[in-house]
């Protein structure tokens, strides 16, 4: 009679030790499928980003581009202007 309850209570053991494993295997899963899930939100928002990144580069372009040739158109003016002035006027170079 001793024996069939020893048999039982370590049947009973291992039951409970195969759904705790289970159920921690579960856990673990969602755990998984949640942070992939997390990485594709983060990849998402970054792909709308990107529109947003393209329309600032080509503003900011547009800008350097604007800049050089204001910088390009006023090259030959300075230098005219540099001709006319007296010896002693004319600044020095470093």
């Amino acid at each position: 009679m001793n024996a069939l309850w020893i048999v039982l209570i370590v049947v009973a053991l291992l039951a409970v030790w195969v759904i705790f494993s289970y159920n921690r295997l579960v856990s673990r899963r969602n755990e998984v499928d949640n942070a992939w899930s997390q990485i594709d939100v983060q990849l998402k928002r970054r792909l709308d980003l990107i529109p947003n990144l393209v329309e600032t580069v080509k503003g900011y372009a547009d800008f350097e581009k604007n800049a050089l040739a204001a910088v390009i158109d006023a090259q030959p003016r300075r230098c005219r202007r540099r001709r006319h002035l007296p010896r002693k006027a004319r600044p020095t170079r470093v």
